[in-house]
């Protein structure tokens, strides 16, 4: 019930996207769609997860700034090998570490007066809670747990949120960067997700049928995710001493699972490096659900599986089908080689500079039917029918 709120959600973010993207269409303007696709999703999870509306597509705020400056911060500090943000006359004079401080300050702040309102809204609501409970007017993950009444401290909320707003986002915004980059590089690809936004999707938005519908764009992600999984590595400490296979693993021991490895090796995959979205059956098992022996997993697996899976390949699969409806997708003319970095992500170095123009789809030609008669004088006259009108041709005997 949730989700199919957030198809509305989804589409109209998407549609902002695409009047951004118009008008550079009309400016003859290249864009760098990472950073837009980053936008996009942060407009997205903020409405999502707690109601607010960064409007980040629109216009820069210090909130968007503040999100980016965590987001690399947490990033830098995973793969640091000094946690020099630990020391105590470091952490004051470095002027890295006082701009994450006033961005964390920011954001807790503008988190716990989310929460606050939330809560007063909650206490006026004269409700039942169910687990099918959601308030139409504010269908947020916030709302939900606030409305469930499960005992738990503002602080651990505020920091379950943050990470869903710093988590929830980068991914999805990965998850279409290099899906329009392989668009690009597979223009037969990009032909085939075009006829079937077309023959699905109408004027309005999506809906939750539309998507349902949308199958060769689902596959489309899917494969996108085998190539470029958002995250590349899973980490899972122990919590005991085990075994893995013949190695020995000690207790709080931390576990690296290279998904990127996983996704690419030859021995589950046929032709692994090749974006091939037909390998997975049109209207077989969706691999997220059958996961193949744990060979592919983009949103991880087991207890510890991401529980925002079905969120973000909708909310993917909907921006994605809206976007080639539209527009034309290239790389820009003397755009910088697509290169990789990874941190939390797989992000590019240099962003994904694209040119995009409208699409133009050629005019439909009607099925006529012709009727070809003779007069007695040897003239003859052609008979065209279709679509309800009839043109007369004649002609003179030579």
């Amino acid at each position: 019930q949730y989700v199919t709120a957030m198809i509305g959600l989804f589409g109209n973010a998407s549609d902002r996207l695409c009047q951004k993207l118009d008008k550079a269409a009309s400016d003859g303007e290249d864009v760098e769609m990472e950073s837009l696709f980053s936008r996009l999703t942060l407009d997205v999870i903020g409405k999502a997860v707690f109601n607010y509306d960064f409007d980040s597509l629109s216009y820069d705020n210090g909130i968007v700034e503040a999100v980016y400056v965590t987001l690399r911060e947490a990033e830098m500090r995973s793969t640091s090998p000094i946690p020099t943000w630990e020391i105590p006359i470091w952490k004051d004079i470095s002027p890295r570490q006082r701009k994450v401080n006033e961005a964390l300050a920011l954001i807790n702040n503008i988190l716990d007066e989310l929460i606050a309102t939330c809560k007063r809204m909650v206490d006026e609501e004269d409700l039942q809670f169910h687990e099918e409970y959601m308030n139409e007017k504010d269908p947020s993950i916030l709302h939900f747990l606030l409305a469930s009444g499960d005992d738990v401290s503002s602080k651990q909320l505020r920091d379950d949120l943050m990470t869903m707003l710093i988590a929830g986002h980068e991914t999805s915004a990965a998850v279409l960067t290099w899906t329009f980059y392989l668009l690009s590089k597979y223009p037969n690809v990009m032909s085939k997700l075009q006829a079937e936004a077309d023959a699905v999707l109408g004027d309005g938005l999506p809906t939750i049928d539309d998507v349902k519908k949308l199958k060769y764009t689902t596959r489309v992600i899917n494969e996108s995710l085998r190539l470029y999984p958002q995250p590349p590595v899973l980490i899972r400490r122990s919590l005991e001493d085990d075994m893995l296979g013949e190695y020995p693993i000690g207790k709080g021991e931390d576990i690296f699972i290279s998904i990127w490895n996983l996704h690419r090796c030859p021995k589950h995959w046929d032709d692994a490096d090749v974006f091939n979205p037909e390998r997975w059956p049109l209207d077989g098992p969706n691999p997220n659900e059958t996961n193949q022996k744990f060979s592919y997993l983009p949103f991880g697996g087991g207890p510890r599986k991401c529980v925002g899976d079905m969120f973000a390949t909708f909310e993917t699969v909907v921006a994605t089908a809206m976007l080639v409806k539209r527009f034309d997708f290239q790389m820009a003319p003397g755009a910088p080689p697509v290169e990789m970095t990874t941190g939390a992500t797989i992000h590019t170095t240099k962003g994904l500079n694209m040119t995009v123009t409208r699409r133009i789809k050629p005019p439909v030609i009607p099925n006529l039917e012709m009727k070809i008669v003779s007069d007695s004088e040897g003239s003859t006259s052609s008979t065209a029918s279709g679509e309800g009108q009839q043109v007369e041709v004649s002609t003179s005997q030579v």
